[in-house]
Order: structure tokens, then sequence, then C-alpha cells
């Protein structure tokens, strides 16, 4: 029998005999069970759980056509979570969870900030993939290394659990064509209204989004992420792909936020298969497997491509902010998961008959 099979029927074993009837803790026994065989143990444990929000800008953000706010919003923002008054920072705060911001390639200088934003920065945002490669191939290499050293010395410190979160005025464009390009849906599936765009600014983001992915013939791309990031990705969708490939190989447990994050991991995946990386869990083969999905975003196309991934995310609220925030609230089910695992009795050691129960 291979370990992982001898390891899964162990864990169901022991959460089937908690003191409850079977499956009633729902969703929490699916976490539990996932948990478990990530760290490949019974007793699983979560230690110095994290937030990281990557934040770049966008080259095609600087011509308005895709983004109801201008360019100068992503520092804004991230000046506003150096802080502490963004809305991942009071959930972080709520949850105890320790928040990094990153910039990946913000159109600023965080220099005097140092101490509060880590500076991983790529470039000062990226070109126009109207006119040309959002950024070049060393570029998209470089930020996915940076994301995985990220990850890497967050381990270090003692951290094994991570949601990723991101910042960056114009990204729901480029999450939109990453995602229409890997799953060969068309454009429009994906295209939402972003921060706010009305009805017409709407239509020509549509438009110039299909212009984007006609010029760079993206529909050749699904199978080549580092070209593809490189032609209309974001620092900081590199880096957090980088940092789902690390953080999976460490056997972290990983949530995904929302629209833009999915698409980071959309990459991720693909690099994942397209170098043939051995999975820490025998018989998982995609990173979705090692993943939780942390909400449904309200962005137009998220759903839609959960379903598409064959994926059950935990919590549905309408929400299409970024910042990691479904990740920070989804939190507390993940510790809920492991605790029960841990800490419930199972019927044997309280004493509780289940003879003619109907479990």
């Amino acid at each position: 029998m291979k370990k992982e099979s001898a390891l899964k029927q162990q864990l169901q074993h022991t959460i089937d005999n908690k003191t409850k009837p079977l499956g009633a803790l729902g969703r929490l026994e699916e976490i539990a069970l996932q948990i478990g065989l990530i760290q490949q143990t019974t007793k699983p444990v979560i230690r110095q759980p994290h937030i990281v929000v990557f934040a770049g800008d966008h080259g095609i953000a600087q011509t308005g056509l895709v983004n109801a706010y201008p360019q100068e919003v992503t520092a804004q923002m991230v000046l506003n979570f150096a802080h502490g008054g963004a809305a991942i920072n009071v959930f972080c705060r709520q949850n105890q969870l320790t928040l990094k911001v990153v910039d990946a390639g913000v159109n600023f200088d965080f220099t005097s900030h140092s101490t509060e934003v880590l500076n991983a920065k790529i470039g000062y945002g990226t070109k126009n993939y109207l006119n040309e490669p959002a950024m070049t191939i060393a570029e998209a290499e470089q930020a996915i290394e940076k994301g995985r050293s990220i990850v890497r010395q967050l381990t270090v410190d003692g951290c094994n659990c991570i949601g990723f979160g991101e910042m960056g005025i114009g990204n729901t464009s480029s999450a939109t064509l990453i995602m229409s390009a890997i799953t060969g849906l068309p454009v429009v599936e994906f295209t939402g209204r972003g921060a706010g765009l009305n009805d017409d600014q709407l239509q020509k983001k549509i438009d110039t989004l299909q212009e984007v992915f006609k010029k760079h013939t993206l529909n050749e791309l699904s199978q080549q992420p580092i070209d593809l990031l490189s032609r209309v990705g974001g620092f900081e969708i590199a880096m957090m792909a980088g940092a789902y490939l690390e953080a999976v190989q460490l056997q972290l447990i990983v949530l995904v936020d929302g629209f833009i994050a999915t698409a980071a991991m959309l990459i991720a995946n693909e690099i994942f298969r397209a170098t043939k990386q051995p999975s820490p869990v025998p018989d998982w083969t995609t990173l979705t497997d090692h993943c939780i999905f942390a909400h449904t975003s309200h962005e137009a196309g998220h759903e839609k491509l959960l379903r598409h991934l064959g994926v059950t995310p935990l919590l549905h609220l309408s929400m299409r902010l970024g910042e990691g925030t479904g990740a920070a609230l989804a939190m507390p089910m993940i510790q809920a998961a492991v605790n029960f695992l841990n800490e419930m009795a199972s019927f044997e050691s309280a004493g509780v008959s289940t003879q003619n129960a109907e479990r």
C-alpha cells in the first residue's frame, strides 16, 4: 500500500471516529484531511500563519482603458497597508495573522518605509502590453525566484501556513488574459468591473483585452507560462506564482484568495506541470490538490474559473477587494479543522457508545 493511501485511511479513520455523526463537521472534515496529507501527519499543526500581499503596477493602467482608478492608487494603498489602515490590516489583527507587504514592482519609491514594505522591486511597473510585452522573460523569471525566496525566508522564521494577496491597479485585466489563455475560455467570460467600472468602461475594457489577446496570440501560449507572464502579466502576479511553487514544495498550508490570486495559481500550476516537479504528497498531480480556496470573489469570472477547476471555496461573501482579505477571513476555519482533529475526543476515549447509532 502506498504511503499516501495508508496515511489517508488513517486520517479518515481518526476523523470518522470523533464524537459526532459521520460527516457532521462538513467541509471542516475535508480540510482536516487535506491538511494532514499536506503535512504528511495525523497530528498537523499551524505555526505563525501569514498573509503576504504582493503589490505591482501595470503599464496598461496609465491609458485608463481598463481601470476606474489612476495608477497612483496602487502606491497609496501600499502606504495604507504600511500604516495599518486597510481591510487586510483589520482582519489580520483580528485573527492574529502576521502581514507582510511586498513591493514587487510599484511605480513608487518606498525607501522611507523600508520597515513596513519589503523591497523586492523588479521594476517601476510593467510596460503597456497594448504596445509591447509587459516584461522580459528574464524579469518574469526574476520575479518568480524572488517569490520563492520570500517564502523560504518565512519558513526559516517558523511559518507553515500562508495566504497570498495582491494590490495593483489594472491587475484584473492581467488576470483575465491569463485565465482566458490557460483555460481556452473567451476573454469576456472573465472580464469584470474591477474596482468599479460603469457599463461603458466595462465594454471598453472588454474590447481592449480582446485586442491584446489577439495581438500577443495568447491562445498559443497556454502551455508556455513564462512567456505568457512576460506578455501580459504583472510583477506581483509573477512573484505570487513563485511563492505558490515554493510553498507547495515546502509543504505549507496554502490559501488562495480571489480572482488575481487564482490567476497566479494557474500560472504556478502550469510551471509545476511543465517542469514536472515532484509533488511532496504522493498521487497529487496539480497545485489545486495542495491549495485551499478561501472564497468566491464577486469578480465576474472567478466563480466560473473555480467551477472549471472543480474546486469548492470555503466562503461566499460577495467580496471583490483583493489584498488577501478572503484568505485572512478563512484562516480561522483552517485552525478549527486542525484543532478538532487534534483535540476532539474519539468515541472510545470519551466512553460514548456507538452501538446501533446512525452515524
